[in-house]
């Protein structure tokens, strides 16, 4: 199973019946920042919309597409505001890992993790910000990243909603 988060509604590759596809027009909120899914619904956003549930989508996928306008080496605002709500897919406690302080695992599963950005004129320093930020969330979300792509139009990347 996939999990697509898109800001255009585009994405790679086929859209099977089991993949779930977040894109722009659904309902979706930012994060709140009150840990509640750390402490009050362990595991499941306290925010109801339709990403709720992003940690056990997360659990349950294979692989993990995001597709997104590269915005300084970023994500765009509402990649950004998706990605912020897979808080849930982690556990609130701290385990050292490589050297570095890091939250634990929550789920015993690994997620390959494939990054497609696009935007005009995207300048070498942003392409390597991009990486980094998908090197370090890969790590963060005990995933691997599979693929990093750049594109100029969106509409290069594949299928469309």
């Amino acid at each position: 199973m996939k999990v697509i988060i898109t800001d255009t509604g585009v994405y790679p590759g086929i859209l099977n019946e089991e993949d779930v596809l977040i894109t722009t027009g659904m309902n979706v909120h930012a994060c709140a920042g009150c840990f509640g899914c750390f402490t009050k619904t362990p595991g499941v956003c306290v925010v109801d919309d339709d990403i709720a549930d992003m940690g056990e989508k997360l659990a349950k996928c294979d692989d993990l597409y995001i597709v997104s306008r590269c915005w300084y080496g970023s994500y765009s605002p509402f990649v950004k505001t998706v990605m912020e709500r897979c808080l849930s897919y982690i556990h609130p406690d701290f385990v050292i890992r490589d050297g570095v302080m890091r939250h634990k695992r929550r789920y015993n599963h690994e997620i390959r993790i494939s990054a497609f950005f696009y935007g005009e004129n995207i300048e070498e320093a942003e392409k390597e910000t991009a990486r980094e930020l998908i090197r370090l969330n890969a790590i963060n979300l005990y995933g691997k990243v599979s693929r990093i792509m750049f594109f100029t139009d969106a509409l290069e990347i594949g299928g469309i909603q």
